[in-house]
């Protein structure tokens, strides 16, 4: 054999092994899914027996966190592996900035054929396709649980008949085969942005009657509000507290009489309902990548970009730095880092930063640089040295939306603490807060007033000094909106 065809020979060989060696990505990420919303992580009536498998078989987080509890600072974070002040998206009404690198541009210079179906939620009136990914898929703003209009790949907007569940779970279907079709040598990432469970909750006529048996009654925490700060108090017969109309579950409000919990409870069964067909859209994910033979050289990720409060202290919504708001899911099934250790329980504190370098760590492409997550691929064998024991909780005051203080937050292993800075400098004019969360993780006992922990409350406010300096963020120059009280008028109903 002549030695020019024996090179370009091995080359070819060399390049279709590497193509096998580097995993597909699948990213399905829900829209305000709580922690706790799947029958793998203890939810009491909530069945998910598709996406429990995944835990089953791969790793489960049990202490996932996103950094800012709102949803378009959560996903450009997700993509950037950076924190809100960084990469720019601190509200619900920037895009993701043109020039910002990403995860998946950078897994498209390593040869990823790359796409995104479903809601992208940044930009609220942009549908066009965004850089780094070959296909795209999107809606204006929220979308619509039926028939939501869809720009198909920038060829303009037209409404696709359907549940937006099952809609976005055929389109992604029908990329996959059309890859496969294509160029099946070249490995692809697939994001799917399910709009579920975000409200206002719709779910499928088959679901919408599931859970009309189960008791629904206002969290305990909801009448335990003495120790904590006024806002929260002053939150509850808001858009965001559970005695006003709680996303059109409730025509006449305030309503704070005991009757009122029936529409609670009619919102939290609508809200359950939505998610058993997210269930179904991961198990008809799994199934056509198992037909394919593609399901275990592919890491498949589930989960959430922010939690939501589902009347825990008498909110609902998301944005405070308390669990049920700050928590998200997720479970990453990818065989090759659980081949010798088996399925995985993380205990460590992980956060939304930590998904792009994951992502590209299990692909071998270039990393992100300049961020502010890591890898979990250490803590999967055992090795945490050098891993978080704290973090920044960062969020900013909105106009649209003003209803939550500007918070700053420390979480460490134990103790979490939280601030309210007005904005302009002067003394925090709202109560702190500091829970003990190995012995309190339902935040029930506010102790910043306890004499018997004010020397953890002056070890806390040093900690958060240094977790906002480890971002990049300095504590003196700390710009933020001023906080303008918490208002009683309902946003405009083209944001909501």
């Amino acid at each position: 054999m002549r030695p020019f065809l024996a090179c370009s020979l091995l080359c070819l060989l060399t390049l279709a092994s590497f193509a096998q060696e580097r995993p597909n990505v699948v990213v399905v990420l829900c829209d305000d899914i709580r922690w706790n919303a799947l029958s793998c992580a203890g939810h009491p009536h909530l069945k998910t027996p598709n996406i429990d498998r995944l835990a089953a078989e791969g790793i489960y987080f049990e202490n996932m966190f996103c950094t800012t509890s709102l949803c378009s600072p959560s996903r450009a974070t997700i993509l950037s592996g950076l924190y809100a002040h960084a990469h720019g998206v601190t509200n619900n009404f920037t895009d993701y900035p043109a020039e910002l690198d990403s995860f998946p541009r950078r897994l498209q210079e390593a040869g990823y054929q790359t796409a995104y179906i479903g809601k992208w939620h940044m930009g609220e009136k942009n549908d066009e396709p965004r850089p780094g990914f070959n296909y795209f898929v999107t809606h204006k703003g929220q979308g619509s649980y039926f028939d939501t209009e869809f720009n198909i790949n920038g060829t303009g907007s037209r409404v696709v008949p359907g549940y937006y569940t099952t809609v976005v779970t055929d389109m992604s279907i029908d990329w996959i085969d059309k890859h496969r079709a294509d160029d099946a040598s070249k490995p692809f990432m697939l994001m799917i942005g399910q709009k579920a469970p975000h409200s206002f909750y719709f779910p499928e006529p088959k679901y919408e009657h599931v859970f009309d048996d189960v008791e629904v009654n206002y969290p305990h925490s909801s009448f335990k509000l003495d120790d904590k700060p006024k806002w929260i108090t002053q939150r509850l017969s808001t858009w965001h507290g559970i005695y006003g109309p709680i996303f059109d579950w409730r025509k006449e409000f305030p309503n704070d009489k005991a009757s009122g919990v029936v529409d609670f409870a009619r919102m939290v069964r609508a809200y359950w309902g939505t998610i058993l067909s997210v269930d179904d859209s991961v198990g008809r994910l799994v199934d056509h990548l198992k037909a394919a033979g593609q399901f275990d050289n592919t890491m498949f990720i589930f989960m959430g970009d922010n939690g939501l409060l589902e009347g825990e202290h008498g909110m609902v919504d998301k944005r405070t730095a308390h669990e049920a708001s700050a928590r998200v899911p997720m479970i990453i099934r990818y065989p090759r880092w659980t081949k010798q250790s088996g399925p995985v329980r993380i205990k460590q504190q992980v956060l939304t930063t930590d998904v792009a370098p994951t992502i590209l760590d299990a692909a071998g492409a270039t990393q992100l640089t300049n961020i502010h997550g890591s890898s979990i691929k250490p803590l999967v064998s055992g090795d945490d040295s050098g891993w978080r024991t704290e973090w920044l909780y960062h969020y900013n005051y909105e106009k649209q939306f003003p209803y939550t203080p500007n918070v700053r937050s420390v979480r460490g292993d134990r103790y979490k603490y939280i601030r309210y800075p007005h904005g302009d400098g002067s003394p925090d004019r709202h109560m702190a807060e500091l829970y003990d969360m190995q012995n309190d993780p339902a935040e029930s006992t506010n102790l910043v007033n306890d004499p018997a922990h004010q020397s953890t409350i002056a070890e806390m406010e040093q900690r958060l000094l240094r977790a906002m300096k480890a971002v990049g963020l300095d504590p003196s120059n700390d710009t933020m909106p001023l906080d303008a009280g918490i208002g009683t008028a309902l946003p405009d109903k083209a944001i909501r």
